[in-house]
């Protein structure tokens, strides 16, 4: 196996192959884009995905280009993106597009394909060979890697069509809620049983319960949710009780023992700053809404590692049952034991599991039913911490 040479992943202006040409000059060209956020290539499978690219020897000439949907969202658009990362076969034709986590293994599975149309492409059309012994023809090849990539696409295309469904479903069901409060509300006014003051607080609660589901639902249905992600340096504790005061009005004067540790002494952290603060604000929200009154709810900070901040969330309210533990991050639920008691849409916790996955941490619950429940997700120290 020849050299692999050296690999330079580079974003914008035109691309070297990865690998210098050692095999004659007939060789075709595979080129490929990845589209990913500097936090994706950080993954094992993205970096086993450029190591596979640099040290193996496809039969093709590798170009490999690299772009960060963030500065290039446009992409998005272009090659009509579901989700990043995204691996982009563009030559040789027909064009493919690779989402998810396994990008290395869904490209291991394509080259032996790709690999026996460059043979044949290699042989020229006029050796057709004979029907009789099985063996197949590049027009033969190409028709079937088309319905194969049409085949792919299509999956796509009903997978988003269901996530739309249940978006759709979601959104009917939910506004019902609100929606029916204020008729009550309204109906109780003209038949003199409320006066003006209380009825607007209901229209008021009411419409900000809408406002907060049509914001939810556009971030976890967006596809450009992740390119929006802008990580710098953040000091972490002044948020966190920015987040706590704006919340007052949900525990002042409920008797509620509300326990604060964060050390002054905290590392900065890589963030967003605007959504640590939607995670928080989330978090804290949920802990006071399902914290009886005279119960206790608790924020700690700890600086677990030293590449890690881990924050701790949590209330003394009903608890959460095990076998809704995962779920309650994946998809909108409300919990039978506080449903009737607590308004909410259960579709915070899937943002904030998005949040804390794309800034490359992780968020989880434990819990007991009856014995509250605390929420954890880490967020990664700032790497100049030490810098000057």
């Amino acid at each position: 196996m020849p050299d692999a040479g050296e690999v330079r992943l580079q974003e914008g202006g035109p691309r070297a192959p990865l690998r210098p040409t050692a095999e004659p000059p007939q060789r075709r060209l595979l080129k490929l884009l990845l589209i990913a956020s500097p936090h994706h290539r950080a993954t094992p499978d993205l970096r086993g995905l450029v190591h596979f690219l640099q040290s193996e020897d496809f039969g093709f000439e590798v170009s490999f280009d690299v772009a960060d949907p963030a500065q290039r969202p446009e992409l998005l658009e272009l090659h009509r993106l579901v989700a990043t990362p995204a691996l982009i076969k563009l030559e040789p034709a027909p064009r493919q597009v690779f989402a998810g986590n396994t990008l290395l293994q869904q490209l291991r599975n394509w080259l032996p394909r790709w690999q026996q149309l460059e043979v044949v492409s290699g042989l020229g059309m006029s050796l057709r060979p004979p029907e009789s012994d099985g063996s197949r023809t590049q027009r033969e090849l190409q028709l079937e890697d088309q319905v194969l990539v049409l085949r792919q696409e299509n999956e796509t295309l009903i997978e988003r069509l269901r996530v739309q469904e249940r978006l759709l479903r979601m959104v009917a069901h939910e506004l019902r809620t609100p929606l029916t409060a204020s008729k009550l509300a309204l109906q109780s006014l003209n038949l003199g049983q409320i006066d003006q003051a209380r009825f607007r607080d209901v229209l008021g609660r009411r419409l900000d319960d809408i406002e907060q589901l049509s914001k939810d639902l556009l971030e976890v249905g967006t596809t450009r949710w992740e390119a929006l992600f802008n990580p710098q340096r953040l000091a972490l504790g002044p948020v966190a009780a920015e987040a706590i005061l704006e919340l007052e009005k949900l525990w002042v004067g409920r008797d509620l023992e509300l326990i604060t540790d964060i050390p002054t002494d905290l590392p900065d952290v890589c963030a967003d700053q605007r959504r640590m603060r939607q995670v928080l604000l989330n978090l804290l929200e949920n802990a006071f809404k399902y914290t009886p009154d005279g119960g206790k709810v608790t924020l700690t900070i700890l600086h677990r590692t030293s590449q890690w901040l881990q924050v701790s969330v949590c209330d003394s309210g009903p608890g959460i049952p095990r076998d809704e533990q995962e779920r309650i991050f994946l998809e909108r639920v409300r919990l039978p034991q506080t449903s009737a008691t607590t308004s909410g849409f259960g579709v915070g916790l899937s943002v904030c599991r998005r949040i804390t996955e794309v800034h490359g941490g992780r968020i989880w619950v434990v819990s007991e039913p009856g014995e509250g429940a605390c929420f954890h997700f880490t967020v990664p120290v700032w790497d100049g911490q030490g810098a000057s």
